[in-house]
This record gives C-alpha cells, structure tokens and sequence, in this order.
C-alpha cells in the first residue's frame, strides 16, 4: 500500500500547522513497515491531534481528554498483534498526565506521540503543561505562575524504555517514528511544532527556534538503557500461566423454600469499623440460600476508621432492576452517625415496616414500628453490633428467619469463625 490516508477526509489543519506534516510522516511510517490495515489502531485524544483518526484507512478509536493511553492499553492487552499508536497534544498530556506516568511504568507495546505546540490550540490558545513561562497566551498570566515540564524528562524517570524528542518538521520523522514502533515496549516520542491558528500569532516560533529548544534540552533519542525491562504484555501472560490456583468463585445453591415472599427493603445505618459492610453480606447471602434475588449498595467515608457507614440490601423473588430504597421494610439503626446520613427514610417508613434501634441512638419520628435494644446491656462489643442486629431480625422474621441466617454466616464465614459469630446470635434469641 503507498498510503493509509483517507482521500475522503482531506487534512483540515490551519495553514503551516506543523500536525499536517506529522500526520503525513506517521503514514510514510505505516508504509516503511509494510503494515496491514487492519492490524493497525490508532487512538487520539481530544484536540487537533484527535483529528487523525479521521484521516487513516485504519482502525479507529476517539478517546475522552488526557485518557487515550487507558483505551489503547486494553485494545493492546486485547490483542498484542495490533500496532497501537496514541496521538496526544500537550493539552491532552497535561489533563492525562497520571495515564502517561502509568504507560511509562508499565512498559505496554504501544507508541505514543505527543504533538506539542506549547498551547491548548483548538479551545482558544490556553496555556498548557509545556507552554514557556514568557509566552504570551488565551489565559493572561497564568503560565507566569507554573513552570512547564519536561515530559521526556518524565517519562524516563517514570521508566519509559524509548524516548525521542524532535521537531515536527524533522525529515526523519517517518524514521523516528518507524524505530519507536519496532521497539518492544513503551516508546514516547515528543514533537514540537508551531501552532499558527494561535500561539504563533503571538509568539516567536519558527522552524530554527524549535531546532534550538531542543538542541538546550537533555538530549532523548532511542532506547533509555536504564529501564529495558520486558515488555508488560509478555511479562503479563507469562506470570498468568505460572498460577495454577485462583480463588474460588462464591456459590450459594437454593437450600431454603419460601413461600409467598415479599421483596424486602433493609437498610443498615452503623459507624466504620462495625462491618456494617461484611453484615449487608450476609443478609445478601441469606437471601441467596433461600432463593431469591439480591443487591447491594455501600455508603461509607473514604476514611477506613471514621464516618458513617450504610448498606442497603433489595431482596426479591422477582429480578432487581434498580437497587435504589425509599421506604425500607427493615432499618437496623445503630449509630447517629448513620441515621444522620439517611435521616429522610423515617419519615417515609410505613406502619409496619420494622425499626431496630439500638439504645444509645436517636431517631426521627416514624409510623414505622421500634424495637428498641441495648447491646452493651447484653455484653456484646460493638463491632459486633451489625451481626447482632442480624439476629434480631431474624428472631422477629423481618426479611429472614434463623435458617437462612445461619446458612448465611456458614457460607460467608470459615467455620472457627461461624462458631464466634453464633456466640454472638445466641445471645440474641436467648434474650
């Protein structure tokens, strides 16, 4: 093939666009290497430099900003014969940075191109991650008060196994990019060039200028010796074939007939460290033995040991299309901290929807029917609270009995565990 260009979608870049002779030195590339179509794939992000999936006969795929790299990781993991390259501005690189520094770790076959015109061209002529503190640009100072970077700089320390750095307009570019595509890993190639929609409009740039900023930066051509690792793909498949034992998926068969079951709505509102979390487990399981269908929600502070923290539960003969809950059937309350984080619900409760309050919690008012408990009375610790709740529920037959409590815990827990946690139900129905 002499060309991968799509003659139905002729480049639109503005006049003297250094991305015009980008997009023709990747196709003089593609046609070096003797490249199939249909094993070639090239991701872009947002901006102009998301224009060039538009303008090759290849496969194709438009990424949100700064994340182009996540999409071609996973067609690359995929299927590790496509040629994957990435096309990125430096507006997409600084909003993706994170991405950037995660394909430098990785080391992913995959070819990213980063065209860096020093602005965020398409949008208005913004400052960008690599525009120069003294250029002058769409967003007043505020390239005055940041510093840009050096994304190959980056990027070796990141471990980047191939870096190359050169102008847009290099006539070895096709080369360049040829040589970062044979090797095998992760290759970055900076291009700098001139945006004449807007930077240049206000900034000295010209072809020579470019040459010289790059001459006064740390020179980056080829193979960074330092970080030469396997590749991530290989290194991924080999490391997979050398397990043998996984963890085994959780079963849970029938072992309960119900009849004439209602669905049924339990919220749990406790404090972290409860295992507020590990007790919506278990009704989800008790709902599983005898069965019917489940889901369930968690609501808890990014904070391991602080903050509320609620499960909601659905179980349902029918199949669950939306997990969400506005009157529960059962709301076991057992910290203000969650009853302050689901506060509207009791005054949605209906007569007859049942209460759990432990004694040392406030609640709204409800029409809904309180059971009022005090654990501490009952020397049981307050971690063990929500599994004690449980118990209350089953010993009322609120959503599930006894028999579908402790097939639950047998299933969810070891059995030294099971025995503990039964210790603990015990003290509930002998109450």
């Amino acid at each position: 093939m002499n060309s991968f260009l799509n003659k139905n979608r002729p480049l639109v870049y503005c006049p003297g666009c250094t991305h015009e002779k980008i997009t023709t030195g990747l196709d003089k590339a593609f046609v070096k290497m003797g490249l199939d179509a249909d094993k070639i794939v090239i991701v872009t992000d947002i901006g102009c430099s998301g224009l060039f999936d538009t303008f090759f006969n290849v496969h194709a795929l438009h990424g949100i900003h700064g994340r182009a790299l996540t999409y071609a990781a996973g067609l690359k993991l995929a299927d590790p014969e496509l040629n994957v390259i990435v096309t990125m501005g430096d507006g997409g690189l600084g909003i993706g940075g994170a991405h950037v520094l995660a394909a430098c770790r990785r080391n992913l076959d995959l070819t990213l191109i980063i065209l860096n015109n020093f602005n965020f061209g398409m949008t208005g002529g913004q400052y960008s991650a690599t525009t120069p503190i003294d250029a002058i640009v769409g967003s007043e100072f505020l390239n005055q008060a940041e510093i840009p970077i050096d994304i190959c700089a980056i990027a070796k320390s990141a471990g980047a196994t191939y870096i190359d750095r050169c102008s847009g307009l290099d006539p070895d570019l096709p080369e360049k990019i040829v040589r970062a595509m044979k090797h095998k890993g992760f290759s970055l190639i900076e291009t700098l060039g001139m945006c004449t929609g807007r930077y240049t409009k206000r900034n000295k740039l010209t072809p020579k200028l470019i040459d010289q900023i790059i001459a006064d930066l740390p020179e980056m051509s080829g193979n960074i010796k330092k970080n030469q690792r396997p590749e991530y793909g290989e290194r991924y498949r080999a490391l997979a074939k050398e397990r043998t034992v996984f963890p085994a998926a959780i079963t849970i068969e029938k072992q309960i007939e119900l009849k004439d079951y209602q669905q049924q709505e339990v919220v749990i509102l406790g404090s972290a460290g409860m295992r507020i979390v590990t007790a919506g487990e278990i009704v989800c399981y008790a709902g599983l033995c005898a069965g019917m269908n489940v889901s369930m929600k968690n609501d808890y502070n990014i904070t391991v040991l602080r903050g509320q923290s609620v499960s909601e539960i659905l179980i349902s003969p029918e199949k669950i299309g939306y997990p969400g809950i506005e009157s529960p059937s059962v709301v076991l309350a057992l910290s203000d901290e969650g009853v302050q984080r689901r506060k509207k619900i009791f005054a949605n409760l209906k007569p007859g929807a049942f209460v759990l309050k432990e004694k040392s919690v406030d609640i709204p008012e409800t029409k809904a029917d309180v059971v009022e408990i005090d654990f501490k009375e009952l020397k049981i610790k307050k971690q063990d609270w929500a599994l004690a709740s449980l118990g209350v529920m089953a010993k009322n037959g609120k959503a599930m009995n006894k028999e579908m409590l402790d097939y639950a815990l047998k299933s969810r827990f070891n059995e030294k565990l099971y025995q503990i946690a039964m210790e603990t139900i015990e003290k509930i129905f002998q109450a």
